[in-house]
């Protein structure tokens, strides 16, 4: 990977998006600073430590601007949940899988749709966000139409330029500029989560032995969920096909041999989120409107107590009190993993396609078999990247539980981090492959 990024400083082409990309979020750091008016910053600080409502993992998406009550406090999250509502509504609306099937066309009207979406969760949120700061006294002067106003127009602004900026590093940056900007998020948010742990496990453990032991378990933990992420990620189910030959015009054409790489992780990181976003949203809504969670209604009181739950306590690990809820939160996770593949992969249309090209799996007959085959295959390895999630994301719980580590990125943050590195190296390597072609072909 260093020898990539090496190689592509020396392209002018390739060195001017990095340069682009590299001003963007600059501009996206100096954003999360500025503070959003009608808002206590410091009582909302106060108000967040008091009721502890789990908001750590949208603060590290969100690059602490949501601490901070910055313009910039929604990120691209509603970007985000546009882009996935959409892909849901394709299964939902013929009209809009038809958009999709039209090529370049149909997915500009389908982006066009989601920026509007996008605006339109950003004023919604940005509402709700203000009805229940009035509860929680955050708002300066009240629930006031200018206050509503004045934070309502900040947020959706800075939601709206972000997403606007995110296409523009698509466009004339590098990688995919939503994933890149909730990278540099997350990246801004490690320095000060590994400084807590240093100073909790290395200078705060009593005695150089400890301290040297603390960092090496620190360091062998991180590596270690690194490379099972990248296992994650990389891995893949290859499939033979056989393509049979035919004879056009003069010519015999096909007899190619080809596969279909079936992707272990092929989600990504997305059950992950629809897990973690369920099990906080009742909690979060709840605290919002300042009611604590063991005297909510009856969801978030259900979800506070699985969390608590005493009933499968492993005593050994201390204050590690999650078990029924982490029981829960490994079934969503791998629930949403089957969901979501079977939205984005379907065999059928991929063994119809098979089918009018000629193509075959050797020892599998075309149309149904071959479908049933794939359903079949997917299944397995689905199962095996969820348990990879489970893993990942239980990390931070493990070792929160069993040691008081507070970590406020865990797993999901570096399967992001690790996802969209290498992605963007991919694309860059790809980038180089074409320039060089384009050499050859000029000479």
């Amino acid at each position: 990977m260093l020898r990539t990024v090496r190689d592509a400083f020396k392209i002018k082409e390739i060195r001017d998006r990095l340069f682009f990309t590299f001003v963007c979020l600059i501009i996206v750091r100096l954003g999360s600073q500025l503070p959003t008016p009608a808002i206590d910053q410091d009582y909302f600080k106060q108000w967040l430590e008091s009721y502890q409502t789990g908001l750590g993992f949208l603060d590290t998406l969100t690059g602490g601007s949501f601490y901070q009550m910055s313009i910039f406090a929604l990120s691209i999250t509603p970007y985000i949940t546009s882009s996935i509502i959409m892909q849901l509504l394709t299964i939902a609306i013929p009209k809009i899988e038809e958009m999709q099937k039209e090529g370049e066309d149909g997915r500009k009207k389908i982006a066009e749709i989601s920026r509007y979406l996008t605006v339109g969760l950003a004023i919604i949120e940005s509402v709700a966000m203000c009805i229940g700061f009035n509860n929680s006294n955050i708002l300066i002067g009240g629930l006031t139409v200018m206050n509503v106003v004045l934070v309502t127009v900040s947020f959706t602004a800075g939601a709206s330029f972000l997403m606007w900026l995110g296409e523009k590093i698509t466009e004339k940056g590098i990688g995919n500029g939503i994933s890149v900007i909730l990278l540099i998020n997350i990246v801004a948010k490690l320095p000060s989560d590994f400084g807590s742990m240093i100073t909790q496990f290395v200078t705060g453990a009593g005695s150089v032995v400890k301290g040297v032991f603390g960092a090496l378990i620190i360091l062998a933990v991180f590596l270690a969920t690194v490379v099972l992420i990248v296992l994650l990620q990389n891995g893949q189910r290859r499939i033979s096909v056989q393509y049979a030959k035919k004879v056009q015009g003069r010519k015999m054409v096909g007899g190619q041999s080809t596969f279909i790489p079936l992707k272990v992780n092929t989600a990504g990181v997305i059950p992950v989120i629809f897990a973690m976003s369920i099990m906080q949203f009742p909690i979060i809504i709840s605290s919002f409107f300042g009611v604590q969670p063991q005297r909510a209604y009856i969801w978030p009181k259900i979800l506070y107590l699985l969390s608590q739950s005493k009933w499968f306590n492993f005593s050994s690990f201390g204050e590690f009190k999650y078990s029924l809820g982490v029981i829960m939160y490994v079934a969503m996770i791998i629930f949403f993993a089957y969901f979501y593949t079977a939205i984005t992969f379907n065999p059928i249309e991929i063994a119809n396609n098979m089918k009018k090209q000629a193509g075959f799996i050797p020892g599998i007959r075309p149309g149904k078999p071959t479908s049933e085959y794939l359903t079949k295959v997917l299944n397995y390895i689905i199962m095996i990247g969820a348990i990879g999630l489970s893993i990942v994301a239980l990390l931070p719980i493990f070792f929160s539980g069993a040691f008081g580590a507070s970590l406020s990125f865990g797993g999901t943050s570096l399967i992001i981090i690790v996802g969209v590195v290498l992605e963007t190296t991919k694309q860059v390597e790809s980038m180089m492959v074409v320039r060089h072609y384009k050499g050859f072909l000029s000479e």
